[in-house]
């Protein structure tokens, strides 16, 4: 599938550049899949448009301040000569934290990246935490080991000089209050460095009226990463190659959705992250000939969902509005189909909807 194929048009001033002031004050676009009828709704509405059996499945992970911002500070003793210039110890350098290997090492992007070589180290805040190069990847990725020298851990030392990493499309520095609305109510489990955005939405009374209507609810953990954000490089959806993410399913959320799946009912997935764990843990017990529809436990989804997939899992899907040419609109498009996903976008531009991470939302089903 050619990438022009996910293609629609935006005007700038519909990107949501902030969050409303109550979160559920939303807007929602309610598609029916089968018919392709569109309903302009209020996320408000959300709770009377369920039938009262399903079962929501929400991802509970909580953004951490994947921004650092810190300055070179040389090279160890080992590293080549040539990584020692002056240049390199006094500029400044941006790093973004994009996957946790352990407590002290993650995978991340530097900039500017091209000249920080094996062995460089790079100081944050006053000194008290040290970050080293410990090797090059692709895609401009640098394995880094962090070292803290004071009473504080690495994490610690995270949530106090790191910024909330807002997705570029935000043109604003990150302000004290992002630390609150980019990040779900029910954000439990640090280890994202992008909000699950369709759950943002939620607001306590919300979710109690979702429980009040009879639907279920029950969680997982994606670890929201590169693989859900790293643009679309190739000409065509075949050329991609996804960035992987970690998950976890608990026991109790595959019986909940196993029994869910029994009776017939409808499961809801909230954001396409909890779409691409739910269906990456369902590949993952097909092929291992399992009688469970999901594989509870923690594994490493790098599945690419495009047009022409199979759902085994996921019944409806409460999302938010994508980036043109990405692989979360491939994903949408998979779920509803392309004509009506695309018709039901250009219906939400000339609406006037919000548009990405702190904008308004869309019910499928």
């Amino acid at each position: 599938m050619r990438l022009d194929e996910l293609d629609y048009h935006l005007p700038r001033e519909q990107i949501a550049q902030r969050p409303l002031e109550h979160r559920e004050a939303s807007r929602l676009l309610f598609l029916d899949r089968s018919s392709g009828v569109i309903e302009d709704r209020l996320f408000t509405d959300f709770p009377i448009l369920l039938q009262g059996n399903e079962l929501l499945v929400i991802n509970n992970a909580r953004v951490i301040p994947a921004r650092l911002f810190g300055r070179r500070a040389g090279v160890h003793s080992q590293a080549p000569s040539r990584a020692t210039k002056a240049e390199h110890l006094t500029g400044k350098v941006e790093i973004f934290l994009t996957r946790e290997i352990d407590s002290a090492t993650w995978e991340t992007l530097v900039r500017p990246g091209r000249k920080m070589h094996v062995g460089e180290r790079v100081l944050f805040g006053e000194g008290e935490l040290e970050a080293e190069v410990l090797s090059r990847g692709q895609l401009g990725l640098r394995t880094l080991r962090f070292t803290s020298h004071d009473q504080r851990n690495v994490s610690q030392h995270f949530e106090r000089l790191g910024h909330v990493p807002l997705p570029p499309y935000i043109e604003r520095p990150d302000e004290i209050s992002d630390r609150e609305r980019y990040q779900t109510v029910f954000a439990k489990r640090p280890g994202a460095i992008a909000a699950p955005t369709a759950g943002l939405h939620f607001s306590t009374e919300i979710l109690e009226k979702v429980r009040g209507r009879g639907a279920g609810i029950c969680e997982l953990t994606l670890n929201v990463g590169l693989g859900t954000f790293q643009p679309i490089q190739s000409e065509t959806l075949e050329g991609h190659v996804m960035h992987s993410e970690s998950y976890e399913i608990p026991k109790e959320t595959a019986d909940r959705i196993q029994a869910t799946h029994d009776a017939g009912h409808p499961i809801v997935a909230i954001g396409t992250t909890v779409v691409r764990t739910l269906e990456d843990a369902a590949r993952r017990a097909a092929e291992s000939s399992s009688s469970n529809l999901v594989q509870a436990g923690k594994a490493e989804a790098q599945l690419f969902i495009v047009p022409g997939f199979r759902f085994r899992v996921v019944d409806g899907l409460l999302t938010n509005f994508h980036l043109p040419r990405s692989t979360l609109l491939a994903l949408v498009c998979a779920f509803a189909g392309r004509e009506r996903v695309l018709a039901a976008y250009r219906h939400s531009v000339e609406a006037g909807y919000r548009f990405y991470s702190y904008g308004d939302c869309m019910l499928i089903r």
